[in-house]
């Protein structure tokens, strides 16, 4: 019925707004303060918008405007300027969502096209607008001196395209994610977790530079997990590294606010390339192999149906 379709894509609507609303109040918690500026390196409310559109469609935009609004009264007041931050908030992760469905994305990413689509279309180009928006109206209002536009509006899109990146991958895996039925298994996932979290804890307070420890547990992750594994530890290797940035340990001591979102931001969106591109060529070599294997039982059976006759025919 009708009514109830309707009732259905409003509570849609509140669930897409709430979790926009939440995992914004938890990537403020992620925002780092350094002479005076402040700059979100990882901003999940995008991953959380494109996932909802992607699996509801473009009638899931109402829930990501009501979210942007909810985070934006939250800080200070509703002002008329601010219109131009939630249409920016808004139309950046549609415009990622129509350019992904133009090049036949599928949300089960098992192709090296869908990751490629979603880095190069979704999460590059398409921030630029939240983050040009976004801007443009703060030096519109006065909020902010035209001549700290680029810096800000860098960390902007930086943020920003680090939600589709590492946020969105990991909303997309989880209807496919299944408790290992093999103990080995199960105890090799637990491992990966676990050495993913040490290492990159080491690597990120300490002294010397070691963050390219990190990618040998991203490999094993993509290689051996695909898209289950890898996505969960990409964003935990971002989260324990603005984690460090925060404080300023490690290889983030004594940088000034630039060379901290240069390090962190290099480190995230390198991250978020090796696991994307690795798990999904690896899905799509499986997929092709089990494609074969198919084929050739097929092959078999069509075989053995025949056998009989030829030996008859011979008999004859």
């Amino acid at each position: 019925m009708e009514w109830r379709a309707l009732v259905a894509d409003v509570l849609r609507i509140l669930a897409v707004a709430v979790a926009y609303y939440a995992t914004g109040q938890a990537g403020l918690l992620l925002s780092i303060v350094v002479e005076g500026a402040m700059v979100t390196p990882l901003w999940p409310p995008t991953g959380i918008a494109l996932a909802a559109l992607l699996w509801f469609g473009l009638r899931a935009w109402p829930g990501i405007t009501l979210g942007a609004y909810m985070n934006i009264e939250h800080l200070a007041s509703f002002e008329p300027g601010d219109a131009g931050l939630l249409l920016g908030n808004t139309l950046a992760p549609v415009c990622a969502y129509l350019l992904l469905r133009r090049t036949g994305f599928r949300t089960q990413m098992d192709r090296l096209r869908d990751a490629l689509a979603l880095v190069f279309l979704a999460g590059l180009p398409a921030m630029l607008i939240s983050a040009t928006i976004g801007c443009g109206m703060l030096v519109a209002t006065g909020d902010l001196p035209p001549a700290e536009f680029w810096p800000v509006w860098a960390a902007w899109w930086a943020g920003d395209a680090m939600g589709v990146l590492l946020v969105t991958p990991v909303l997309l895996v989880l209807p496919h994610v299944t408790l290992p039925a093999d103990a080995y298994r199960a105890a090799e996932a637990l491992a990966l977790v676990v050495a993913c979290g040490l290492v990159t804890t080491v690597a990120c307070r300490s002294d010397l530079s070691l963050l390219f420890l990190v990618f040998p547990m991203l490999i094993w992750a993509g290689v051996r997990f695909q898209h289950v594994g890898g996505a969960p530890c990409a964003l935990l290797v971002s989260v324990i590294a603005i984690s460090a940035a925060i404080d300023q340990a490690g290889p983030f001591a004594g940088r000034t606010l630039f060379g901290i979102m240069v390090n962190l931001q290099a480190l995230n969106g390198s991250a978020a390339l090796t696991v994307l591109l690795l798990s999904a060529l690896v899905t799509e070599q499986n997929n092709i192999r089990l494609r074969i294997e198919q084929v050739c039982e097929e092959l078999a059976e069509v075989v053995e149906r025949l056998a009989p006759r030829r030996h008859e025919a011979d008999g004859d």
